[in-house]
């Protein structure tokens, strides 16, 4: 059974496909690259920005450095607003509050960004931490967040971590709860897909919110 639960926060409780494809498109336009089709630049979302600069567009270091540099400048008044939460998300975290299921974010994101994001939906009263990425790159591997996350919630035992899991769409989040020793639903209404999280060795996985609810309840 499940006492502790991590979201991702982009794909998982939020949509913020919009706000993060637009950026990255303001980012490439000042490198010289027209991107007109937002959806291909969905790959994106969840794995770090530096990183996905480089592996899809052939960037340096130095210009995927820039590139994330300019998508924060359109992001930090635009594109943090051009998000919404999925349906349902809010009830399903009142829910596990009200169950005594302690819950926190662990997600890819710099975390500056990610605060005031819970605050908007109103996520944040029901977290006991809020963990993101440094704006510096250091917590680019998600491992390393949820591995922050955990230290913030005392989660450093074997049998603790049994009882904690993490939420996410991508595969980063599955090798990432694996890496920290704890349990994994992949989420397929986010923004990766069933088979990319099967590949990745998901432990569980849940289509909609409404699965995710009922997977949770039959194990907390």
């Amino acid at each position: 059974m499940f006492h502790t639960l991590l979201f991702d926060l982009d794909g998982t409780l939020t949509n913020s496909a919009e706000g993060i494809t637009k950026c990255v498109q303001y980012a490439l336009k000042d490198a010289g690259i027209d991107e007109p089709d937002l959806n291909s630049l969905r790959k994106f979302i969840g794995p770090p920005l530096r990183a996905s600069f480089e592996k899809y567009y052939g960037f340096t270091p130095q210009q995927a450095e820039n590139a994330t540099q300019k998508y924060r400048e359109r992001y930090h008044n635009i594109g943090i607003y051009e998000n919404e939460a999925y349906p349902e998300i809010l009830a399903l975290l009142h829910k596990l509050y009200t169950q005594k299921i302690t819950m926190g974010i662990a997600t890819g994101k710099p975390e500056v960004y990610a605060l005031p994001i819970a605050r908007r939906f109103g996520f944040a009263p029901y977290l006991s931490t809020i963990t993101g990425s440094s704006l510096d790159g250091k917590l680019d591997d998600k491992a390393l967040v949820v591995a922050e996350a955990l230290r913030r919630l005392d989660i450093t035992t074997a049998e603790q971590k049994q009882h904690s899991l993490l939420i996410g769409d991508r595969r980063e989040d599955v090798l990432a709860a694996h890496a920290n020793g704890i349990k994994c639903i992949g989420v397929g209404y986010g923004f990766g897909s069933k088979d990319e999280l099967l590949a990745a060795g998901t432990d569980y996985y849940a289509a909609t919110v409404a699965e995710l609810a009922c997977l949770l309840q039959t194990n907390i």
